[in-house]
């Protein structure tokens, strides 16, 4: 990738890795957290006594305040200079994670992601802001690849590690070594270069306050559209407007208040003051595009990382590990895409690799659909996951390399806070959106083949709470009906239901997936068309600049 608005290339010494050591590991301290709580997920439902859905809150929480704040994190980093936020988020992100290992229910697990995220909301746009400041052209091409990485090889060790400490240990220790690495990091913040901040930079409040009441209203309403309801409002609901539900309501909010925001922002731009996010970061088709698939690649992995641990630990009823091996194959093959994606940019344009990225994406969550069955571990399954995360891997480094290359090294800060905000805001939208559309297919499924088997007498069904369908293992099931007047023959046609639904949720989730897939296509034809050196099409015929 290059500068648009630089059309030939600049020659720049080497620069040492070592900073680029504290930065990637900065990296993986965020996402290792992040991707542990899906394995977790079956230990904090057994210790907290809580569904699924609750645990899937604090991956929603943690995603939102990074998404919400971000912004805001990104002008304390030009106001005090990235290098002291560095370090001052880093120590706080380990007192959330003292916090994360010892907390003894779900509300203080959930309130230790929520710090977890707002010290990240200024560590994320640090990062990008140091690289920005320590390499130049090829090399930063190859750091922003190596942060890419370290955040997909975060993935694969949290599934490994919090996978076999969760099966013999327990879930507690993953996040334990976080505490360590966090003071790891912090040392070796010193053998960083210096950087000043710059004290006539404002903070934009009222940008803050539109900014996170649109995320967190969007987040919200998203995460609770199946417990509140889509159009009428349901008992678990706060409150109602009219007999409705508020959760469409605070998403359409949401959106207003975004766009209030980008008009607020045009404001205090004429005015000559600081905007809370450089406008010119998306201003143009390209970089809009770049926003759009990004969002759209990191939801589809959100959803397929809640979905599949939710299966194998939850409905299946196997350990950590288990789901760890399960998950093992797409967390690699993310892992080396991400890396080696950058060797491509020489001989494919990122609107070529962005379009086969997003087929290949479609292709294998459509696979997917049509082979899953009750054993993860089948050929065919592992063949999908690969597939899949190949696309995936390719299309986050592609993407954030064409929003860094497309802005001027000024504008790092606010790069890293827009990558920050979609990447958050995907997540805790596409790990929301997967828990209540697999909960809302079960629940229907559930619902119309006891309809449709007699053997289940509404004596029966009187005996057990329909009310609030969620996904539970057949064991847990069996417990349930055990105190109930069930007969041994409906008990077997209970289980059959369950099952049945289970993996029918499953399939059409994947198969919403793959349409989603399908449509970031069209965006994905709108990212450059040019090669690196290269100049842009409408700029073939002008003068180079001087």
């Amino acid at each position: 990738m290059v500068n648009q608005s630089t059309p030939h290339t600049v020659t720049d010494e080497k620069a040492s890795w070592a900073p680029m050591i504290a930065i990637a590991l900065a990296q993986i301290l965020m996402s290792f957290n992040v991707a542990s709580l899906p394995v977790a997920l079956g230990g904090m439902v057994n210790s907290f006594n809580v569904p699924p859905t609750t645990i899937a809150t604090g991956i929603v929480v943690y995603s939102l305040s990074v998404a919400g704040f971000v912004m805001l994190g990104a002008k304390l980093n030009q106001r005090f200079g990235p290098l002291i936020i560095f370090r001052s988020t880093v120590l706080l992100f380990g007192v959330a994670q003292v916090m994360m290992t010892f907390s003894p229910n779900a509300t203080i697990m959930i309130s230790a992601q929520a710090l977890s995220g707002l010290t990240a909301a200024a560590l994320v746009p640090s990062l990008v802001a140091l690289i920005a400041e320590n390499y130049r052209g090829a090399q930063q091409a190859t750091a922003l690849g190596t942060l890419g990485s370290a955040r997909a090889g975060a993935g694969v060790a949290a599934f490994l590690i919090g996978g076999v400490l969760g099966t013999y240990i327990g879930w507690r220790p993953a996040f334990g070594l976080l505490i360590v690495l966090s003071a790891v990091i912090f040392f070796l913040s010193f053998r960083m270069k210096a950087d000043k901040g710059r004290p006539e930079v404002s903070i934009d409040i009222v940008g803050v306050v539109l900014a996170a009441s649109a995320i967190i209203l969007m987040s919200f309403g998203f995460n609770n559209l199946n417990r509140w309801g889509m159009g009428l409002v349901r008992d678990a609901a706060p409150f109602d407007l009219l007999g409705l539900s508020p959760a469409p309501f605070m998403i359409a909010l949401g959106i207003v208040l975004g766009q209030l925001f980008v008009v607020w922002t045009r404001r205090i731009k004429e005015k000559g003051k600081t905007p809370l996010l450089a406008l010119e970061v998306i201003t143009s088709p390209t970089e809009r595009a770049a926003v759009v698939a990004m969002f759209a690649v990191v939801a589809l992995e959100a959803m397929l990382n809640f979905s599949v641990p939710l299966y194998i630990q939850i409905v299946q009823g196997s350990t950590p590990l288990a789901t760890a091996i399960a998950m093992m194959p797409f967390n690699l093959s993310v892992f080396f895409s991400a890396t080696l994606i950058v060797r491509f940019y020489h001989k494919l344009t990122p609107q070529k690799i962005g379009r086969y990225g997003f087929i290949l994406c479609t292709l294998s969550l459509l696979w997917l659909a049509f082979v899953v069955r009750n054993n993860w571990s089948e050929f065919a399954v592992l063949f999908g996951l690969v597939a899949f995360g190949i696309g995936q891997g390719s299309l986050v480094t592609l993407l954030f390399n064409v929003l860094v290359s497309a802005s001027p090294k000024e504008l790092a800060g606010d790069v890293g806070s827009l990558r920050g905000t979609t990447n958050n805001l995907a997540n805790a939208i596409g790990t929301a959106v997967a828990g209540e559309l697999l909960i809302g297919l079960l629940s229907s499924s559930v619902m119309r083949n006891i309809v449709q088997t007699p053997v289940l007498t509404p004596e029966i069904q009187a005996q057990v709470n329909l009310d609030n369908i969620n996904f539970i293992s057949n064991d847990r099931l069996l417990t349930v009906l055990s105190q109930t007047t069930a007969t041994p023959e409906q008990v077997a046609e209970a289980v059959r239901v369950n099952e049945e639904s289970r993996l029918k949720a499953l399939k059409f989730g994947l198969l919403i997936m793959a349409f989603l897939s399908m449509m970031a296509i069209i965006p994905a034809g709108r990212l450059p068309g040019y090669l690196p050196g290269e100049l842009p099409a409408d700029n073939l015929d002008k003068e180079p600049t001087k």
